[in-house]
């Protein structure tokens, strides 16, 4: 037997058990786990759901909760995030005032609804009139 134990597997052999290997290799599958010893923090990847279009774009004037600021907001547009930026630069380009995307929405300051349904039948959606 040996005099100096260096590790776990010496121990159990000196006992007469077999050393237990653990496989480290592979990732853990748990879904419930937020922090791993081995790697940090672990985060989900994020899924993001595009509500699909019905084929109309629909513009509102809103006024609620903007101290009675009028902005357009288009939703029903079935973009992903990037696309729903990209039209939204464009718009607030012709209409000349400012906005922002929100969720699945955008919204341009000021209330151009006129020029905001020519520049969204150019791009090949049909737009509705919805509220006031």
């Amino acid at each position: 037997m040996k005099n100096n134990l260096s590790s776990l597997s010496d121990l159990a052999a000196a006992f007469g058990k077999a050393p237990v290997n653990i496989d480290n290799s592979s990732p853990v599958s748990d879904d419930s786990l937020v922090y791993s010893t081995d790697s940090g923090r672990i985060s989900k990847p994020k899924q993001k759901n595009i509500t699909p279009s019905d084929g109309f774009a629909r513009v509102r004037r809103e006024t609620k909760g903007r101290k009675g600021k009028g902005v357009i907001v288009i939703s029903g547009l079935g973009l992903d995030s990037k696309a729903l930026k990209e039209l939204a630069t464009k718009l607030k380009k012709t209409c000349g005032s400012g906005g922002s995307v929100v969720d699945e929405t955008i919204e341009v300051q000021g209330d151009k609804r006129d020029v905001i349904q020519q520049v969204l039948e150019k791009s090949g959606f049909k737009v509705k009139f919805t509220g006031g």
